[in-house]
């Protein structure tokens, strides 16, 4: 089994934090025009790379941005048409996910998802702020988030969504983090997922950072909020199965499970990568050159990382330890095994990690390190 993702970089505006590949398109008929020739190179892109996961089935889909609730409903059907007649897929069998903006949901938008095999949408909520949304940059209002959530559950009948949150603003309390928290609670979603605001390089917002107009939480407030977050979510029944993924019983997220669990994947796109087991690709991170590449019949994949022994061993130190599984000690080799027990000795006594019926993993004392505790455990 397999996973397909869809890069759709389309934004009809740019958040201050974000570090993913997207363009803000044009309005009117030019942005029509460059939304119709991506699509086209979206589907030429299919086609040519039929062959990439040999004679695996595919499992889950996702559509990810950008905003790909920007998309029109004709366009979204053409690319799951394409997909159906170069997989010949039962959708009803697969875990379909589409990230939406929350004011993307209207009542139009809702119905015309009746019409897709979407199953499962993920939104970005990030805070229930309004103050804190439009530092974000982002369009969407606290009430929005609410109204979509009413929209996709009564009208699309979606009955699997993600919420993402964000933590760790400027000048935000731990009790202002704790109404977030209640807030997502209360909205009685299927999965959750949480980060800390990041000040990713070459974002408005590190720019922001360096010339002092904001400033990053300090450690212990951040330790706080996240013990928090963990602890309410977990005592309203949702699993932590990954450092900052919640779901409730049996939601978890199939696709993204799968990159933690070392499962192929094909990534069609600008920017999107695939992963064969045996290496990694990845396309070029520009529009028009991914969409001239398509038009004149060409693969516009950018870079090739073939992958031996011991890349094959760190990338497994950098999923797998991030789930509550951890570490299936059973499908190292022997001399991996003596070099990963032997590098995770001080941390199992300092109970970063935990070991125990064949497996290793983070303690919640080690997740605050985990980057850390990572780098310890990788070959070098």
């Amino acid at each position: 089994m397999s996973g397909l993702y869809l890069h759709i970089p389309f934004c009809a505006s740019r958040c201050i934090y974000c570090g993913f590949y997207s363009t803000v398109h044009p309005k009117g008929h030019i942005g029509i025009n460059i939304q119709e020739r991506y699509i086209s190179a979206l589907c030429t892109e299919l086609n040519l790379r039929r062959n990439y996961l040999a004679n695996e089935s595919l499992s889950t889909i996702y559509l990810g941005g950008g905003t790909p609730s920007q998309l029109l409903p004709s366009q979204l059907e053409r690319i799951f048409y394409n997909i159906y007649e170069v997989y010949g897929c039962r959708f009803d069998d697969m875990e379909i996910t589409m990230e939406c903006n929350p004011d993307d949901i209207t009542i139009g938008f809702a119905n015309s998802l009746k019409a897709l095999p979407v199953n499962r949408i993920s939104m970005g909520a990030q805070t229930f702020s309004d103050q804190r949304l439009q530092f974000l940059r982002r369009r969407h209002t606290s009430a929005d988030v609410r109204r979509a959530i009413n929209l996709l559950r009564t009208v699309a009948g979606i009955d699997n969504i993600s919420l993402d949150l964000m933590f760790g603003f400027p000048s935000e309390t731990l009790e202002e983090w704790r109404d977030d928290v209640d807030t997502a609670l209360s909205l009685e979603v299927e999965h959750i997922s949480a980060y800390s605001l990041m000040f990713e390089e070459d974002t408005p917002l590190y720019r922001m950072l360096e010339r002092g107009e904001t400033s990053e939480i300090d450690d212990e407030l951040y330790r706080r909020m996240y013990n928090l977050l963990i602890d309410n979510l977990t005592a309203a029944g949702y699993e932590h199965y990954e450092i900052s993924n919640f779901a409730q019983p049996h939601r978890r997220s199939r696709h993204n499970s799968s990159y933690w669990s070392g499962v192929p994947y094909i990534g069609i796109g600008t920017a999107a990568h695939s992963f064969d087991t045996n290496s990694r690709q990845w396309n070029v991170a520009d529009i028009n050159q991914y969409i001239s590449a398509l038009e004149n019949n060409r693969l516009p994949i950018e870079g090739r990382e073939e992958l031996d022994a011991k890349l094959q061993y760190n990338d497994l130190i950098t999923t797998a330890l991030r789930t509550s599984e951890g570490i299936d000690l059973t499908k190292l080799s022997p001399a991996n095994r003596d070099y990963l027990l032997t590098c995770a000795e001080p941390h199992i006594h300092s109970r970063r990690l935990a070991l125990g019926n064949n497996s290793l993993t983070l303690t919640r004392e080690g997740i605050y390190i985990s980057d850390s505790i990572m780098a310890d455990l990788m070959a070098v």
